[in-house]
């Protein structure tokens, strides 16, 4: 592709939605998937990934303004921009690599995020997929949702080596409620058509809990990825048992049975704490007892685990009792809204 580089003036800006997981995560992180095929089930929410790009005469500048990161220096081909804005230049990198023909661009790609990275709600990956939809508007670049999701996918996981699954990246580029298929040469979104009243009954339901505590997920992936390797029968048994509650859970949701949804929702936990020995721990484990005890029918850690978001299936009667309960630990609660749009972006100048 060859574009006139001389005229790339202007800003864009480009956000991209956080998503719940709501059932089978960790079916869709190889080798699993790539043997067994992964199901999982999530829908994204009205908490988003932003990213801003625009042209800069004095060369790159990369900022994460939630985490107060900056870096400036020349427009080169390949930049090393240090740990803490390593998804800015993997994304910078790429673009320049694949689509520029290795011609460096002078930009400036400033960042932010409604949610912490180790949340457990993709805020990594999404911020991935928002940086490169600026890039697509910034370019111009023929990209549809599957090539910017893919894309996005090879920038973490084999650009800069990341460990964890597919199932971000797809949620954040095409928004909305999905059942994604993952396989090892294709991912498959199949959007779900939720009537309006179980939506509204599903958002009325559903309590989130930030526990404080943003966890590292590699290392829960790399548990995971070794007991499949190893044949580990409790892990096995467990990935199984993810994946069948997505299948159940997506009938549950389609039908509007919320008792159904709620038993998927805690077998579905049961099952992912055997995935791998740190998804859950004593304070998990300690806020969980506390939102059932006061009326909460389910609920599980959103993401990889450890850490980070946790949700809650409750009568919407009995809301109040559980975010009380919630509020007496060290963290913050929230709600959600579901939004339908994936990743999109739209010219400033």
């Amino acid at each position: 592709m060859r574009l006139n580089l001389d005229k790339l003036y202007g800003k864009v800006r480009a956000r991209a939605p956080l998503r719940l997981g709501l059932a089978g995560g960790g079916t869709d992180v190889s080798p699993y998937s790539d043997e067994f095929g992964g199901y999982v089930l999530n829908a994204t929410i009205d908490k988003y990934a932003y990213a801003t790009l625009s042209y800069n005469d004095s060369g790159v500048e990369f900022v994460a303004a939630d985490i107060e990161a900056r870096w400036q220096g020349a427009a080169v081909p390949v930049i090393d921009a240090g740990k803490k804005l390593e998804l800015h230049a993997g994304v910078y990198n790429r673009i320049v690599r694949e689509f520029l023909d290795g011609k460096a661009i002078p930009v400036s790609l400033v960042t932010h995020s409604e949610a912490p990275p180790g949340s457990g709600l993709g805020s990594s990956s999404t911020m991935v997929v928002a940086m490169v939809q600026a890039f697509v508007e910034y370019l111009a670049l023929p990209l549809g949702e599957y090539d910017i999701a893919k894309l996005a996918y090879e920038i973490e996981r084999v650009d800069l080596n990341l460990a964890g699954g597919k199932q971000d990246q797809y949620a954040a580029a095409f928004g909305g409620f999905n059942f994604m298929e993952f396989y090892h040469d294709r991912v498959i979104v199949n959007p779900l058509r939720i009537k309006t009243d179980h939506r509204a009954e599903l958002e009325s339901s559903l309590v989130l809990f930030y526990t404080g505590v943003s966890r590292e997920s590699a290392n829960i992936i790399k548990e995971q990825t070794n007991n499949v390797v190893g044949r580990n029968d409790q892990a096995m048994a467990a990935l199984q048992a993810v994946k069948a509650e997505a299948q159940k859970m997506k009938e549950a949701i389609l039908q509007g049975d919320f008792e159904n949804l709620a038993a998927s929702l805690r077998s579905s936990w049961e099952a992912k704490k055997k995935m791998a020995s740190t998804i859950s721990n004593t304070d998990i484990d300690i806020i969980y007892n506390a939102a059932i005890a006061s009326g909460a029918v389910a609920g599980k850690v959103s993401g990889a685990g450890g850490g980070g978001f946790m949700m809650f299936l409750v009568d919407p009667a009995k809301r109040p009792n559980v975010i009380r309960a919630l509020n007496g630990f060290n963290g913050q609660v929230m709600t959600a809204v579901f939004v339908e749009q994936g990743a999109h972006s739209w010219r400033v100048i």
